[in-house]
């Protein structure tokens, strides 16, 4: 068969099925879980997979699965991939008891990932394929419920508070070449977006240390540790005209413990904050400052700080070859070109980032959903673009990527050079993941 009759049966084939994946995506919205936590989205995902005949390796850190489609000949593999968690909005209609909504879209993107599988598998075509696709639904993307994470760490279930830095580490992207995924977002009149750039970051956990004392007969016998605490956000408020404009910094602490009790002095104040950039040296030279701020606001009333360094996200890749095959099957989809925006500009963070350094990998924005992500006003408004058409573009790229002898996929990865090795990563990882105990 030629390309386009391979095109024509996995378009069918989702066609055919777009109930199903609907269906499953809506069940996977229904039972929204945190990070590392998905046990339910993970089985509805492997139930999936395991009805198209697959074999699946499950909870492959922690939670998530992954299943591989062989070809018919040897040659690249490619993976798709779609992310689990949900994120916290309790103000949003559909939060439940925890919290927990895919107010992030991420069910949209597993339905996605699942629909593509669908029709590579139904179609039949798979045999013409010179490569292998690796279907792989990822944990904990959203980085939250740090403590959580570290018990987990603590108790040897993982190293990393990353899904896909998680899975890196596992060597469950070994045997990928390749990766691709979408991400939900509100286009307005638009229906989609390639070829994004967004900020990497590093985690901070902050403990401010002081004494207690009676806050009212005797506070000149303690160390307020929220004083430390409150100096330590102006002071980094005074960092921020020195970051520079190009390097699109966001700072945002938290306070997540401001005391005991009111007729004490603080003596245990707890901070968390993101360091976001837009390249790793200005990720590292953003947490240096914000590290001073924190010591200096100790210093000021002579207490103890306790900096925790956590290794975050980096920022994405982009790879315009990649991101032309996709979008050249949006076209095919019958996508108006003037409604596929070119590049866009994303201050937040994707864990796609860290693959991104490793391997050719696409992060594509999809339509069909209205409102701010991780906002109370998310949702998904057309189904139809938000699980159906992402799912045929993936899949159509995986037969542009893999047709043949695999041309196209080969031409990508004959030009690619890695940012980092596997190794190189894992390194980098490991020097910012760091304690510091600083004695005002």
């Amino acid at each position: 068969m030629n390309i386009n009759e391979l095109k024509e049966k996995v378009v069918k084939a989702i066609e055919d099925n777009k109930a199903l994946v609907i269906k499953t995506g809506r069940e996977i919205y229904s039972t929204p879980e945190f990070g590392y936590k998905e046990f339910k989205s993970t089985g509805t995902v492997v139930r999936f997979l395991k009805e198209l005949g697959l074999e699946v390796e499950e909870n492959i850190a922690v939670t998530g699965c992954k299943a591989v489609l062989k070809g018919g000949k040897p040659g690249p593999t490619v993976a798709i991939l779609g992310e689990l968690d949900a994120i916290s909005c309790v103000t949003h209609k559909d939060a439940v008891e925890t919290g927990a909504v895919h107010a992030c879209g991420h069910n949209n993107q597993v339905g996605g990932m699942l629909g593509a599988a669908l029709g590579l598998v139904k179609s039949g075509i798979l045999s013409e394929l010179a490569g292998d696709v690796s279907v792989i639904a990822t944990p904990a993307e959203e980085f939250v419920e740090l403590e959580y994470r570290d018990k987990l760490r603590v108790e040897g279930k993982l190293t990393y508070f990353g899904g896909k830095q998680e899975l890196i580490k596992k060597g469950c992207f070994d045997d990928v070449d390749m990766a691709m995924m979408f991400h939900s977002s509100d286009m307005g009149d638009n229906d989609a977006l390639i070829g994004p750039v967004s900020n990497g970051f590093i985690g901070k956990k902050v403990r401010f240390i002081g004494k207690e004392s009676h806050a009212g007969s005797a506070p000149e016998d303690g160390i307020n540790a929220l004083n430390a605490a409150s100096l330590a956000i102006n002071n980094i408020h005074a960092q921020r005209e020195t970051f520079k404009d190009s390097d699109r910094v966001r700072v945002h602490p938290i306070i997540t413990k401001g005391g005991n009790i009111v007729n004490s002095v603080p003596d245990d104040v707890q901070m968390e904050s993101y360091v976001r950039a837009r390249t790793i040296n200005a990720m590292i030279d953003s947490n240096y400052k914000v590290d001073r701020a924190l010591k200096a606001g100790a210093m000021a009333v002579g207490a103890k700080v306790e900096i925790t360094s956590i290794p975050g996200y980096l920022p994405i890749l982009n790879y315009p070859e990649f991101d032309q095959l996709f979008k050249n099957n949006l076209l095919l989809l019958g996508i108006p070109e003037d409604k596929i925006i070119q590049g866009g500009d994303f201050t937040g963070s994707f864990d796609l980032g860290d693959v991104s350094h490793i391997m050719p990998a696409i992060h594509p924005m999809i339509g069909g959903v209205k409102g701010s992500l991780h906002t109370r006003d998310f949702e998904t408004i057309d189904e139809e673009k938000a699980y159906i058409m992402p799912a045929k573009a993936m899949a159509l790229t995986v037969v542009d990527l893999l047709y043949g002898d695999a041309a196209n996929a080969n031409a990508i990865l004959g030009n690619f050079t890695p940012a980092m090795t596997k190794e190189e990563y894992l390194k980098f990882l490991e020097s910012v993941d760091n304690v510091e105990i600083f004695e005002g």
